[in-house]
């Protein structure tokens, strides 16, 4: 796979260097810079003026509540969207007695002491994650360099309100880890934790109104009262489905879009992942292969991986390993899909992937059983992630249009070698249909699977490792988006702004000039030195 293309055919070579490190640390601060100004005949930057238009209504506050310290938010300009709950016509007459939300804003101003007056607005992963948390990421990799970049809580998100996290489920998901995956039992308790979660959020929102089609009328209303003529798009995972979306149903006012580990809205679902998976493996066990020391020490990777799935779905394996976070021992069942989810996350940290494979093939799971339950038992694991928009999304606009068949089908031909039992639940997406079903909401309109046509400039970014959202999702959306550079970024895994310098460079001259980045740095990139276990 070529590291980089665009629609015109221009291809960066790919020739050896050192890979530069990922972000890491705080953004040294230059000097005060002077804000981007609203398009409101007056001088004051944006986010400092009260605005109503039509329905939604900006007031300038205090910052948002977090839940980790983000210090850089001292320096923003904050304050909040109150925005009707259901406004849709496609969701049926306006609902529960025209209930209002309300969505943090909080803008990071641009490092330039003469900023472009275009910002970029920034959509948060998940789907279910916080934007305003992801500040330290966008900040790190220097995104707000020439514009100020403005971050708003998606609804439903940690710091909306109403807020719909569900810690219980993040704690089912940390205790199923010593369950067999694919177990009917395993199945039905993670449905009576969807339901303790639909419960939850009944209690306070109408769970029908949280999906992409509502969200992106909450950021073409932001746009709109912030008084922002023109601003730019960037989304990372699942901020790419939004993004698509968002730029379908309301294109006024967008200059230019960035997508960094692309879920297209028309194929999203398990088929898709189970195609993201086998791409992004695939990436890690050839760069293995192309590297003596590593091909040596761990001949037909691929070959023993896929081996260690069948054989440990058959017969799993049970570790009992030690977690800082938590007082006691906690068992890990390692099966073939807690495999898979594991390597699924794990090309984030490439190097020692084939260690631990070999390790495991050997009949020590300890490194990878650790892995899976320190990111599990994690405390940024509970309570941050707003599962009443996760299955908002997932159960109106994946499951209605993508059946189990489909799902088991996309498994095999993405891994033919599995085994029928693991196909249904593909990674990270376990038991799906079952949890739409408990969440009950209606399908979406059709139309929120078409594909996205559209000649805004778009920067189409993937990462040769990414197995959650398959590196060809690129030149994938990038055939219906006329004006769009696709780059596939060597080495990196999902969401290559967070971890690759180069991508970072990459972005941020592409919001310079969105029909012209430079991709000059793809040349030399080089793959990580895998460990070698004597």
């Amino acid at each position: 796979m070529s590291p980089g293309t665009t629609r015109s055919s221009r291809r960066a070579r790919r020739l050896p260097a050192t890979l530069a490190a990922a972000t890491a640390g705080a953004l040294v601060i230059g000097l005060a810079a002077m804000p981007a100004h609203a398009e409101s005949g007056t001088d004051s930057p944006i986010g400092t003026v009260a605005r109503t238009v039509g329905d939604a209504h900006f007031e300038p506050g205090p910052c948002p509540r977090t839940a980790d310290p983000i210090p850089d938010l001292a320096r923003a300009r904050c304050g909040t969207l109150t925005v009707p709950e259901k406004r849709s016509k496609a969701w049926g007459p306006r609902g529960h007695d025209g209930r209002r939300i309300t969505l943090a804003v909080a803008i990071m101003p641009a490092e330039s002491s003469s900023p472009a007056p275009d910002p970029i607005v920034w959509l948060a992963g998940g789907p279910g994650d916080d934007a305003v948390s992801e500040i330290p990421m966008a900040l790190a990799g220097n995104l707000n360099r020439d514009r100020d970049v403005i971050f708003m809580s998606q609804r439903g998100t940690y710091s909306a309100d109403p807020e719909l996290t569900c810690p219980n489920i993040d704690q089912f998901n940390a205790r199923a880890l010593g369950l067999v995956s694919n177990a009917p039992s395993t199945g039905r308790l993670h449905v009576e934790a969807t339901r303790a979660c639909r419960d939850r959020v009944d209690a306070k929102a109408d769970r029908s109104t949280y999906n992409d089609i509502e969200s992106s009328a909450d950021y073409d209303a932001l746009r709109r009262t912030l008084g922002v003529r023109k601003w730019n798009v960037f989304g990372i995972s699942y901020g790419t489905h939004l993004a698509l979306n968002y730029m379908r149903l309301h294109p006024k006012g967008i200059r230019s879009v960035g997508i960094d580990g692309i879920l297209p809205p028309s194929i999203a679902g398990g088929a898709v992942t189970w195609k993201a998976a086998r791409e992004g493996f695939d990436g890690l066990f050839r760069a293995c292969e192309e590297q003596p020391d590593c091909n040596n020490r761990y001949p037909n990777l691929k070959a023993t991986f896929l081996r260690l799935v069948s054989e440990l779905e058959a017969n799993p394996l049970t570790v009992t390993v030690t977690v800082p976070v938590h007082p006691d021992p906690v068992q890990v069942v390692l099966d073939g899909s807690n495999l898979v989810t594991w390597l699924t996350s794990a090309t984030h940290v490439a190097a020692g992937v084939p260690r631990s494979i070999d390790e495991l093939a050997h009949g020590n799971g300890q490194r990878i059983a650790e892995q899976l339950a320190g990111g599990k038992y994690s405390p940024q694991a509970i309570g941050r992630v707003a599962h009443g928009l996760v299955y908002g999304i997932f159960c109106s606009q994946w499951t209605p249009y993508e059946s189990r068949a489909d799902i088991v089908r996309g498994g095999r031909r993405a891994f033919p070698s599995f085994p029928r039992s693991m196909l249904p639940n593909a990674p990270q997406l376990a038991w799906l249909h079952d949890d739409c079903r408990a969440w009950d909401v209606p399908p979406a309109p059709p139309s929120v699977r078409d594909v996205t046509r559209s000649d805004i400039p778009t920067l189409a970014l993937s990462g040769g490792f990414d197995a959650q959202t398959a590196p060809s999702n690129g030149a994938y959306v990038a055939r219906t988006l006329s004006r769009s550079t696709t780059v596939t970024v060597p080495y990196v895994a999902h969401v290559v702004f967070a971890d690759s310098q180069c991508a970072q460079t990459i972005t941020t001259s592409f919001f310079a000039r969105p029909t012209a980045p430079d991709t000059s740095c793809l040349a030399g990139l080089q793959p990580p030195r895998f460990e070698i276990a004597p």
